[in-house]
């Protein structure tokens, strides 16, 4: 090399040098770094024939590789490497700007010069030099090359179209990686790329989109911070905004934050989005669990305001009429931008020119004010009522005309618009004048008459009749007057039609009062109102059933406002004849479910109602008895089981029981409860049982243990995980059932074990669905009943023995006889999850180690880790209560005379004679080694077949010593050192020994066991 060249590539060394330890020299030195490049790039040889040899920038390009390569094993993290990466892209940027400048003036000149240029070669050598290590084994390498590929993207610039396609497939193959950080940076990379393609059609049809690419790693890559680099540099588009969306439900929440503080705050405007999605935004946004998600959620719709004209245009984007969040929408930007709150007022001109939006915006500003206590505001807000009353009254003689002037037989999609709109500034409006102050009279009785006679309307909405109950129950001076005025009205409403006058003109209707009503419409016996129905022409029986739906509505709304019991006011008498009978026996799903509805609510406010329609409801809970689901009948289940759990709310067990003694009503409410879950595809009635079984056992209404049991089946059963509610209801149940009690987690507690061993059978029938582990299964359990977590109740004492408890439970289902070492594993597993306090029963501790000992003389454990997990919990055991042990000792003779421990040597002894016949004799090395690791002063003597008495002594009070058998070769061979032989009971010197002995035994143990896991 000459010397000159040779001086030039010396230079390179020195500015990586300088580089790596700040980024202040980094634009000096890729000047520096351009110079040397172009001053390398000018030294050439002739080769003839063939042309000429870059012997500059071949090497010029050697030494800058090699100052590249020294960066490839440096692990993520470390400052130095990455500033060096840094440096890299500036030169080429630098270089490639510099570049593409030269050739735009010499095209300005005339010149067209080949585009091979010093700049695009060292870009394609550099290039091919990096993708060679995407294939690397290590980690360190891939993740770097990758790390520097995707510093370049966007100073690459125009490249050979067989370079590019081969950069593609490579970052393709790499975003694939089993390493997190790799895939982040060829996400990172391919998300440049994808800006590069976007709008063009060079890629293949048999390629893969790179959008599509990133919309799968944004939803399904199991690592947040690589979906957190595919959702920043995402282009959102029509095509990517339904995966951007869907992150609103990201399980992590600083992803959750980005989607509104960094993407969908980019947007242009929010007009760019659909309506849905913009409800989309405002319902997981404001109603995220994180407060900092929330508030980026808010400022977002914020901002919307101003980019639509202001807070009407605001409410147009989200379509009021029918938007669900509006509401929610409107409160939280009347909460991020309290300056819009001085802007708003309501002059006359304003409710003159009624539009949904500005009586949704009236009405909302009026709740808002009342929440946050604005008086002030409020005052100037709220108009008179008088004025108000005459407002209602024009937009309902408007609704009245559109009504009168609709046909039938034609749809007219405007006509059903303005209709639809007319109804709910109507509705807005009545929601206003309940937060009026009525001290006016006048006003008071122009409201109050406007109102009933809307509600005695034929022709009323269906959808303004409860906004006009809440109305007349604010006017109203009591519940009775409420009674007697919907009395009134019902009265009404049927005299409008008449069935069967000769046949029915003389009766007396129950409903009201007899002596002022006199119905006189229908026979007191349901199945005659059928029959009567079906004699009359078709238009006058659809008019009757119109009406009488209508006054089902009205009772149904009445009772839902009122508090008071069905006995004190007559008045209701005859509603069960008139109107619950016929509604239940009519064939239509929609009257049987009013019906129900209806019946449900007298219950509510009558306990006798309630004992004598128990049966009914029980009834209409249990799923079909036909093959085929009758029309409606879902809806009808779903109504009658929430009408049961609302009883005994209510009532407790006593709204259900009659005749059946003090335990019928819990036995009803069980039937109904397992019935509503007969039926699989009834989603909707499996997650109302499980709520109002949860709100039962929550409030200490329901006890019973096999209840508890069945709802953490339902809760882990794979089958129920396509039903969202029930699950999210019952994950907020266990928390917070387990922990509001010591009681509660005392009987999760006793189910603890029946449940783990019903779902690991379910886990090893359904091996090829999607279901918890029986180890994860475990811990959930062992969480919820963890005594530290219990919250202090007044009047109840701390239990914090409830893992003791747990780790008894455990160690006696280890005795069960053909259990498969991976249940065994993972119940021994679970010992070390347990919270044991520093303070236990002696009887307790007593009974923990007589069942480890016993365990490993009677049923020894197989698995390696298990092993080790026992004999750490009881090591654990030892150092904690070494006191207590000492002290109460655990001698086998002497504690079989305590009358406390009899069951426990009772289950003992049962297992010893049932497992002689199934230990072999290849296991008694083992046992033999077991048994000499144990705690001092245990009795190891084997016993005689079915004798319960301890093993014999010699004169001198130490117990014979059994034969020591031959230890396996393995054993030999890993250097373990037999255990001692066993000292005289009493010595504590030799107890001490013994005990220093067999810690180092177990030391070996474990590293025996670590080198076999090894090999295995």
């Amino acid at each position: 090399m000459e010397p000159r060249l040779e001086a030039l590539t010396e230079a390179i060394a020195p500015i990586f040098m300088q580089c790596q330890h700040s980024l202040a020299p980094h634009k000096k030195n890729v000047i520096q770094l351009a110079k040397i490049h172009m001053s390398c790039a000018d030294v050439w040889e002739e080769v003839p024939p063939r042309g000429i040899r870059l012997t500059g920038e071949k090497a010029f390009n050697d030494r800058f590789f090699d100052m590249v390569n020294r960066v490839f094993p440096i692990k993520k993290g470390v400052s130095n490497a990455d500033r060096i990466i840094k440096f890299v892209g500036a030169f080429i940027m630098h270089i490639a700007q510099k570049a593409t400048k030269e050739k735009e003036q010499q095209k300005q000149d005339g010149n067209e010069d080949d585009e091979d240029t010093p700049t695009s070669r060292l870009v394609a050598a550099l290039l091919k030099h990096l993708i060679k290590g995407f294939q690397a084994k290590d980690k360190i390498v891939r993740f770097r090359v990758v790390q520097i590929v995707a510093e370049l993207i966007f100073s690459l610039g125009e490249m050979d179209e067989d370079l590019y396609m081969t950069l593609r497939a490579s970052l393709l193959e790499r975003v694939r990686d089993k390493e997190t950080p790799v895939r982040l940076q060829a996400v990172i990379a391919l998300a440049r790329l994808q800006r590069g393609e976007e709008g063009s059609d060079d890629s293949g049809e048999d390629q893969e989109n790179l959008t599509d690419v990133l919309i799968d790693v944004l939803q399904y890559d199991p690592v947040a911070e690589v979906r957190r680099a595919a959702l920043i540099n995402i282009i959102p588009s029509p095509p990517t905004m339904l995966a951007i969306l869907s992150r609103t439900r990201d399980e992590d929440n600083t992803m959750r934050k980005i989607v509104y503080h960094h993407v969908l705050a980019s947007l242009p405007s929010p007009l760019v989005l659909t309506i849905a999605q913009r409800e989309e935004i405002c319902q997981n946004g404001l109603g995220d669990r994180e407060p900092s998600v929330r508030s980026a959620a808010g400022n977002l719709i914020g901002g919307w305001v101003e980019s639509v004209g202001g807070l009407e245009g605001f409410l147009r984007m989200l379509d009021v009429t029918t938007s669900k969040v509006a509401e929610d929408a409107l409160f939280s930007v009347f909460v991020t931008r309290p300056d819009l709150l001085d802007i708003v007022v309501f002059p006359e001109t304003y409710w003159s020119e009624l539009t949904p939006e500005r009586a949704f915006l009236a009405r909302v500003f009026v709740d808002y004010c009342i929440s946050v206590k604005e008086e002030s505001r409020l005052e100037t807000a709220l108009p008179v009522v008088t004025a108000l009353a005459f407002r209602i009254q024009h937009e309902y003689n408007a609704l009245l005309a559109l009504i009168e002037v609709e046909d039938p037989d034609e749809v007219d999609e405007d006509a059903e618009m303005e209709k639809g709109d007319k109804e709910f500034i109507i509705a807005e409006l009545l929601k206003l004048a309940v937060n009026l102050d009525y001290a006016d009279e006048t006003g008071r009785r122009k409201m109050f008459a406007l109102v009933r006679d809307m509600a005695s309307a034929e022709s009323l909405p269906e959808i303004l009749v409860t906004r006009c109950l809440d109305v007349l129950r604010i006017l109203s001076s009591s519940e009775r007057e409420l009674f007697m005025l919907i009395v009134e009205i019902v009265h009404e409403l049927r005299d409008m039609v008449r069935l069967g006058d000769e046949a029915a003109g003389d009766e007396d209707s129950q409903f009201g009062d007899g002596d002022t009503s006199r119905i006189g419409r229908l026979p007191m016996d349901p199945r005659g109102t059928i029959k009567l129905m079906e004699s009359v022409d078709p238009e006058t029986r659809a008019r009757w059933e119109d009406v009488n739906l209508r006054c089902l509505m009205l009772c149904i709304g009445m009772l839902e406002r009122v508090n008071g019991t069905l006995e004190d006011n007559s008045v209701l008498d005859g509603l069960l004849s008139d109107f619950v009978l016929p509604a239940i026996h009519q064939k239509e799903p929609v009257w049987r479910e009013r019906g129900m509805t209806l019946l449900g609510l007298m219950c509510l406010i009558s306990k006798n109602m309630a004992k004598k329609s128990a049966q009914l409801f029980v009834g209409q809970a249990q799923p079909p008895t036909t093959k085929h689901m009758p029309r409606g009948y879902a809806e009808i289940q779903l109504r009658a089981l929430q009408m049961l759990f609302d009883i005994v709310m209510v009532f407790h067990f006593d709204g259900l029981e009659r005749d059946g003694g003090p335990r019928d009503g819990e036995a009803k409410i069980l039937a109904a409860f397992e019935g509503a879950l007969q039926d699989e595809s009834a989603l909707q009635v499996h997650a109302a049982a499980c709520e109002g079984m949860a709100k039962l056992m929550l409030s200490g209404i329901v006890t019973d243990e096999r209840v508890l049991a069945r709802l953490v089946g339902l809760f882990i059963d794979p089958g129920t995980a396509a039903n969202q509610p029930l699950r999210q209801c019952l994950s907020y149940f266990f928390p917070v059932y387990c922990y509001s009690s010591p009681l509660n987690q005392r009987r999760m507690q006793r189910i603890f074990i029946k449940s783990m061993q019903t779902l690991a059978d379910l886990y090893t029938e359904l091996d090829d669905e999607e279901m918890v582990t029986p180890a994860q299964v475990g811990i959930m359990l062992v969480d919820w009943t963890d005594p530290t977590k219990a919250v202090k109740v007044e009047g109840q004492r701390p239990d914090q023995e409830v893992h003791v408890d747990v780790a008894i439970e455990i160690l006696r289902i280890l005795f069960e006889k053909g259990m498969d070492k991976e249940r065994k594993k993972t119940y021994v597993q679970l010992l070390a999850k347990l919270h044991i306090p520093e303070h236990i029963d002696n009887d307790k501790l007593r009974t923990l180690m007589l069942f480890i000992k016993n365990l490993r003389r009677r049923r020894p454990l197989q698995d390696t880790a298990a092993r080790n997990a026992l004999t750490r919990f009881e090591a654990s055991l030892g150092k904690k209560f070494a006191t207590q042990l000492e002290n109460s000792g655990i001698d086998e003779s002497e504690l079989r005379k305590l009358e406390q421990l009899k069951d426990l040597f009772d289950f003992l002894d049962e297992i010893t004679s049932a497992s002689e016949e199934e230990i072999d004799v290849d296991n008694t090395a083992t046992i033999f080694k077991m048994e000499t690791r144990e705690a001092p002063g245990h009795k190891r003597g084997a016993r005689a077949k079915g004798s319960s008495k301890p093993p014999e002594q010699s004169e001198d009070g130490k117990h014979e010593k059994s034969n020591e058998e031959e230890e396996p070769a393995h054993r030999k061979r890993s250097g373990r050192r037999k255990a001692p032989p066993k000292a005289a009971q009493g010595s504590d010197d030799d107890d001490e020994t013994t005990n220093k002995v067999e810690e180092k035994a177990v030391e070996g143990d474990l590293l025996e066991d670590e080198v076999e896991d090894e090999n295995d």
